[in-house]
């Protein structure tokens, strides 16, 4: 039997996944958790995974191995490979100013022709900024720029800082993949290059020096310092687009601690608006994409004011009417990145003596959640991307509410995969794919497949944007 370990570093956790490689079976696995919060030392997110290997009985016996993970983060190193500062991440918001003054100094056309993103406050590049803006001593003393599957990939292979690492501080050795790469806002993935121009732009100084990740293709792997295949790892999306078996003309709809809209393109898209990030895939297409900051955690803080769980929730929402009587939550309780509002704040809309009951006020979260990314979903199509059918995952989808509402408000079929870690389930994938030269013929189990229909909701729901 020959074995490949995939991860997934997310923002809340790090599982790994050792699977065959003939049958894509699961064979072991493993968890931990990573400390709340928009700003972490990496050194936890290292501590947690080598807890994850310890707890899924190690990787020893694994042929190759692939790591995926939150998209964004800021990983900054000195010359000595060392941690310069806390990681910003993708939802630390204190760059939003950094964003709009790049765009003005830029250009929101010239941006997104370069990088196919326009900047906001998740992506490295106002990160960098901020950071050259506030902590001017620490931007200067900047010798490498790494994300975290990137570090994280980079350390497991043996690399480090001298004294805590078999291979010591080789920056060169930092690799990446294309997905995560084109979430920077310095990399352009149509000629696979680095905008160093850019980037210099970001630091307000010259940045020649400055070492990125090596962008690896779909095809290629390192080794780590035990012989194994290294493949290239993946942002959090593309790796679940890839765990999934996505192909052209799906829509991925993950509601966890962010929501996100992703469609599996062959052709890159270019939206000077900022509301679709152009981004690129795991298996050499492009990953168009939005990203609200709020999804699950609306229905966590809605489910907690009514006193009730998840399934109480279900069951209430279920109970109302499509369109909660009108009542509409706009669920922007931590900002949104998506319209790009980080001062935002959420709004109850439409009460009145009739629609302000526990049923309506159910349904109007889950409505609002849904309907803002359906709001992502029809921005991708006015850019021409197909959408054939959504795959719904993340821990709020196995809510009955939700995949019955979801049916509702995206207009095309909605397909319920088996719970699974998909995004782990990807990095697997690569792995394999490292190994044999081919992907994998994987595909989930679907528990359900809803038919489109119609509800009130997005009317009301487009009324208050």
């Amino acid at each position: 039997m020959t074995l490949v370990a995939g991860v997934d570093s997310s923002t809340q956790s790090c599982k790994i996944l050792i699977l065959d490689t003939e049958t894509g079976a699961v064979v072991r696995s493993g968890r931990a958790s990573h400390p709340d919060g928009s700003e972490v030392d990496p050194a936890h997110w290292w501590r947690a995974l080598g807890e994850a290997i310890d707890n899924a009985g190690g990787i020893d016996d694994v042929d190759a191995w692939s790591i995926a993970g939150q998209q964004h983060g800021l990983v900054a190193l000195d010359a000595d490979g060392r941690i310069i500062r806390d990681a910003l991440l993708w939802n630390d918001t204190r760059s939003a100013g950094a964003a709009a003054d790049l765009t003005n100094e830029v250009g929101a056309a010239d941006f997104a022709e370069r990088t196919g993103v326009v900047p906001v406050a998740s992506f490295t590049v106002t990160k960098l900024r901020w950071l050259a803006d506030n902590e001017p001593e620490n931007a200067a003393r900047i010798a490498a720029v790494a994300l975290p599957h990137d570090w994280l990939t980079w350390r497991l292979r043996g690399f480090g800082p001298a004294g805590e690492s078999a291979l010591g501080p080789v920056l060169s050795e930092l690799v990446t993949d294309r997905s995560d790469a084109s979430g920077t806002g310095y990399f352009d993935s149509s000629r696979n290059e680095y905008d160093r121009e850019l980037l210099g732009i970001a630091l307000r100084r010259d940045a020649a020096d400055v070492i990125l990740p090596r962008v690896l293709g779909p095809a290629e792997s390192v080794i780590d310092n035990s012989g194994r295949r290294v493949a290239p790892g993946a942002g959090d999306n593309a790796g679940a687009a890839l765990g999934m078996g996505a192909v052209a003309g799906d829509i991925g709809v993950s509601i966890g601690t962010s929501g996100t809209v992703f469609a599996v393109a062959t052709d890159p898209v270019r939206d000077t608006s900022g509301t679709v990030a152009g981004f690129a895939d795991a298996a050499g297409g492009y990953l168009p994409i939005v990203t609200v900051l709020n999804a699950a955690r609306v229905l966590d803080q809605v489910a907690a004011l009514l006193g009730v769980d998840h399934a109480e929730l279900s069951r209430l929402a279920l109970a109302a009417d499509p369109g909660s009587a009108g009542l509409v939550l706009q669920p922007w309780f931590e900002g949104e990145r998506t319209p790009n509002r980080p001062d935002a704040t959420a709004t109850l809309f439409g009460m009145t003596l009739a629609s302000t009951t526990r049923e309506n006020l159910a349904r109007a979260a889950i409505e609002g959640v849904l309907c803002s990314l359906a709001e992502g979903l029809d921005a991708m199509r006015a850019l021409g991307v197909d959408a054939k059918r959504v795959l719904l995952t993340g821990g709020a989808a196995q809510s009955p509410a939700v995949q019955q509402i979801a049916g509702e408000v995206f207009g095309v079929p909605v397909v319920i995969p088996d719970p699974g870690e998909y995004v782990a389930l990807g990095a697997a994938t690569q792995a394999t794919f490292s190994l044999t030269g081919e992907r994998p013929a994987w595909s989930p189990r679907i528990l359900a497949e809803l038919e489109p229909g119609t509800t009130p909701a997005r009317t009301a729901y487009r009324a208050r944007l």
